[in-house]
């Protein structure tokens, strides 16, 4: 039956359902949600299941170990964010009495990298940079300087080998990469211990890591790397974006080509185990990519990004075995 244009109204119910499912998304835990909205754990719970009723579909998967966001859920967690750190970013600026705002700035970012590892630090930025707005946009493809200025885009994240000629293009961060699979797959297939053992249908790809990549761009390169025999490639599902495969590999698909940047919080918790005990450094890298004299708004994320990557490298080495 269609839905009625009421139905689709942000009712005080819904936003609450709302909030609720943002905070458990945020914490990866109902308990956490509760501690931070002031309710009990019981009605996040019951919150988080009314919007999945209203929705028609689940929102998380709820595990004994933790609480996995489904591809919709995840699709939902990064705009409801994106919303509420612009709805807070608004406030502030308009408390300001008398003092003139600056203008919300404009941010294209790779969304695998935007949802796993840009959107859940804007919080902190913001915290730092009350007077500063941003949108973020989840694009990909490569950018020069008249497709940023036709695009009003004032900069952007990019995941590639760089090569810009009339753009600036700093590197933040680099890219490690392990191949990762969860729990339920590896108890299914005992005795995984050597890239040697790997077949090519387990195999997930992110077929387009970064415009212009070669197919199986970075499963041929860890290959390489460890000098492990390639497999037949036939039968190992493709997507067009690396958080699919991941998201795939959760629900225990296979295995997939993970980037440190992407994987490290899943590692963490134990919902995805990384394998062979091998890191590669990736040939792409993270860079912040801006006209030559991008203005203060832009020059304040740049610095706060290049923080923020040191940040995680120190991370990333305490979880992972470094690239040899």
């Amino acid at each position: 039956m269609p839905v009625k244009a009421m139905d689709l109204r942000l009712s005080p119910s819904l936003l609450a359902w709302l909030r609720a499912f943002d905070a458990a998304a945020r914490h990866g835990s109902f308990t956490r949600a509760a501690a931070e909205l002031c309710i009990t754990q019981g009605a996040v719970s019951q919150q988080v299941k009314q919007l999945e009723d209203w929705l028609g579909r689940p929102v998380f998967l709820r595990t004994p170990r933790a609480l996995v966001q489904t591809p919709e859920g995840k699709w939902l967690a990064v705009v409801l964010r994106e919303s509420f750190d612009a709805i807070e970013s608004t406030l502030r600026q308009m408390r300001r009495r008398g003092e003139e705002r600056q203008p919300v700035a404009t941010l294209s970012c790779s969304p695998s990298f935007a949802m796993q590892w840009l959107t859940p630090r804007l919080g902190e930025f913001f915290r730092l940079h009350p007077d500063v707005g941003l949108r973020v946009f989840g694009e990909f493809h490569r950018l020069d300087r008249t497709r940023m200025v036709q695009g009003g885009i004032e900069a952007a994240v990019r995941f590639d080998l760089g090569g810009y000629s009339d753009l600036e293009a700093a590197v933040f961060l680099d890219e490690w990469l392990i191949p990762v699979a969860s729990p339920a797959f590896l108890a299914g297939h005992p005795g995984l211990a050597d890239p040697a053992q790997l077949q090519g249908d387990w195999l997930l790809h992110d077929s387009t890591p970064w415009e212009g990549a070669q197919p199986h761009e970075e499963w041929q390169h860890w290959l390489a790397q460890v000098r492990a025999p390639l497999p037949a490639w036939n039968g190992g599902p493709e997507f067009n974006l690396s958080q699919l495969a991941l998201n795939a590999a959760l629900a225990g698909r296979g295995i997939a080509m993970g980037r440190a940047a992407l994987v490290l919080d899943d590692v963490m918790a134990g919902r995805l185990v990384p394998l062979f005990g091998r890191c590669v450094a990736s040939r792409a890298r993270y860079s912040y990519v801006t006209p030559p004299q991008p203005g203060a708004a832009m020059r304040s994320v740049g610095e706060w990004l290049a923080q923020e990557g040191r940040r995680f490298a120190q991370q990333r080495a305490r979880v992972l075995p470094a690239p040899a």
